[in-house]
């Protein structure tokens, strides 16, 4: 349906500009009603922007316009958020290390901000400032990395918050000290001894239940025939216990019998991680304490489904 009418215009006697009367049933775009764009906008969350312009007859652009119209309105519905736990992450949108700043709220398993324009500890303190003082001191743990910047932004405007350090991340640094020994083995030996070791990295990196017969047999037999590597690879596996205790003391205690273990193997990679560990145990500990319970593998989760969303938005040049 098209509608054709007059739309009176004014001439303001302060500004002596001339504006035009304001109609409720108008979107931001004047030649469509908001309850047109309401239905593109709700179009787009199941076609692409292409085939909805194609169903509708309308311009990709005047489509990709109401859909950005119909997500700032769901924006402004969801209100500001109100979170007590937070889950932080950077992402990359581009080549070039361009990172924006990924913020969920861990208890309502959604994500409440997206910015910045890198992970400093300025771009991080934007998201502070947006949620104001009073809610940032309702803040009761903040979920992230180890880089020093997020940690620097929680503790100056949420002090009060405890900074738990993402598991994931911690075992993905424990995964490149593995790697680190076997490249050294492979440096280190020559001949037919290197046969075990080559093209065995993922067999090594991944979990044991996550491997076929196949890579089984080959990750038994490349430990039956390097000592150094099988010593590596049971020290990767029982380090995950780390993350059973209830209790800081037992933690500590487990971790120092882990350090000790390390002694006189010549695992220099393993050394610098358990140094680094050492460093930051306090943002490891606080997940002993039952309020700091919460589910770490969400962080990883959003950040998986927003690349699905950049492979979507192939072409999109808008942000």
């Amino acid at each position: 349906m098209y509608l054709e009418f007059e739309v009176r215009r004014v001439c303001c006697r302060e500004c002596n500009a001339v504006k035009r009367e304001a109609l409720d049933f108008l979107s931001d775009s004047p030649f469509y009603t908001k309850r047109f764009a309401y239905y593109v906008g709700r179009r787009c969350r199941e076609a692409s922007i292409k085939a909805v312009a194609e169903e509708l007859h309308l311009d990709w652009d005047s489509v990709k316009t109401l859909e950005m119209q119909y997500m700032k309105a769901q924006l402004a519905k969801a209100g500001t958020p109100q979170p007590k736990r937070i889950g932080i992450d950077e992402i990359s949108i581009r080549k070039g290390h361009t990172y924006r700043i990924v913020v969920s709220d861990l208890d309502r398993q959604r994500p409440i901000w997206f910015g910045g324009v890198d992970r400093s500890e300025a771009s991080m303190a934007q998201l502070y400032a947006q949620v104001g003082p009073k809610k940032s001191a309702r803040i009761e743990l903040a979920l992230m990395d180890m880089w020093k910047p997020f940690r620097n932004a929680a503790q100056a405007h949420a002090p009060q918050a405890a900074i738990l350090f993402d598991k994931f991340h911690v075992m993905r640094h424990l995964g490149e000290a593995l790697d680190k020994v076997r490249k050294a083995e492979y440096a280190r030996l020559s001949g037919k001894d290197r046969r075990f070791i080559k093209g065995q990295k993922y067999t090594l990196l991944s979990n044991r239940e996550n491997l076929t017969t196949e890579g089984r047999k080959a990750l038994k037999t490349l430990l039956a025939a390097n000592k150094r590597l099988n010593t590596a690879y049971l020290l990767k596996e029982s380090f995950g216990q780390l993350w059973d205790y209830k209790s800081e003391a037992w933690a500590r205690r487990f971790f120092e019998q882990w350090r000790d273990a390390l002694k006189w193997q010549q695992l220099k990679p393993f050394e610098a991680f358990a140094d680094m560990i050492d460093r930051h145990w306090d943002g490891i500990a606080a997940y002993c304490k039952p309020e700091n319970k919460v589910l770490l593998g969400f962080v990883e989760g959003l950040n998986n489904k927003i690349r699905v969303l950049q492979r979507r938005a192939y072409g999109v040049r808008d942000e």
